[in-house]
């Protein structure tokens, strides 16, 4: 049973990408509104222009302020964008093989929930440029030779500004960059199998380093062990589910894997001082 609807870039598109200028009231065209709670296969990006808006990605509340930037990943559950507070600006929707690798190596680095960017003066006007350009091609040439490579030049333009605005804001990055990219690969396969690898030695196996070297690397790129990015993301899974499923706690505790509900039931209440019941009872107010 999947708790979440996964919407798909390829089921609204088939160029790859979608783009909307949005205002108060005006949804983004994500299928959120009539999607409800859910996951997306794409990279969500947010130009706010001016106004306020908000998101509920994960159970925080995340503000977008006037000329900030903001993206969201695939697989993060999240609810609808919300202009009410008379935001407006633009949405950009990319599926990852569009995205160069290392503009997609600072977007995949986060390990916790990415915060929205206060640009520049001259950064919000190159970045609606690069926007309005995108969509007036993308409205206006259909039919126009190479129009759609063009699209995507001028797409990875844009990204290659956002990727080098949240690098700066991470600052420079002393890690040598194999160390970069395992603890990436490990990102990728903790959200791909979480449900079924909670062992950090299979980890590093899949990896193909030692279960020593993979816990350094991961203490020098995020501070924290592998250990804990396991149990993170199991808490994460779990709080989605009890929150937005209709399942019990010995099915959310299955779903995840563990055949003794007991066992989930200590390991949830040990990374959050809560139990899984606590948790749905307060969030479900």
């Amino acid at each position: 049973m999947k708790a979440f609807t996964l919407n798909q870039i390829r089921e609204i598109t088939s160029s790859g990408f979608i783009i909307n200028y949005f205002m108060p009231d005006k949804p983004t065209p994500d299928r959120s509104e009539t999607l409800g709670t859910h996951r997306d296969d794409f990279y969500m990006f947010f130009l706010v222009e001016s106004g306020q808006a908000s998101m509920m990605i994960d159970f925080t509340e995340v503000v977008l302020p006037e000329c900030s930037l903001f993206y969201v990943s695939p697989g993060q559950v999240h609810q609808r964008f919300s202009t009410a507070e008379s935001a407006s600006g633009w949405f950009l929707g990319v599926e990852a093989p569009l995205i160069s690798d290392d503009y997609l190596e600072v977007f995949e680095s986060r390990f916790v929930l990415q915060h929205p960017v206060k640009l520049s003066d001259e950064q919000v006007k190159q970045g609606l440029a690069l926007l309005n350009l995108i969509h007036e091609r993308n409205s206006s040439y259909k039919e126009s030779p190479f129009n759609l490579r063009v699209l995507h030049s001028l797409i990875q333009s844009f990204l290659g500004i956002t990727a080098g605005v949240f690098q700066n804001q991470d600052g420079p990055n002393q890690i040598v960059s194999r160390q970069v990219q395992l603890s990436h690969d490990f990102k990728k396969l903790l959200v791909k199998h979480i449900y079924t690898v909670k062992s950090p030695s299979r980890y590093a196996g899949i990896l193909n380093v030692s279960e020593s070297y993979l816990n350094e690397v991961l203490k020098k790129t995020t501070g924290s062990t592998v250990t804990y990015w396991i149990q993170h993301q199991m808490v994460l899974e779990a709080k989605r589910l009890l929150y937005y499923s209709q399942l019990n706690i010995k099915e959310i505790a299955h779903q995840l894997g563990y055949e003794d509900s007991t066992y989930f039931l200590r390991a949830f209440k040990k990374f959050t001082n809560t139990t899984p019941l606590s948790f749905r009872t307060e969030n479900r107010k």
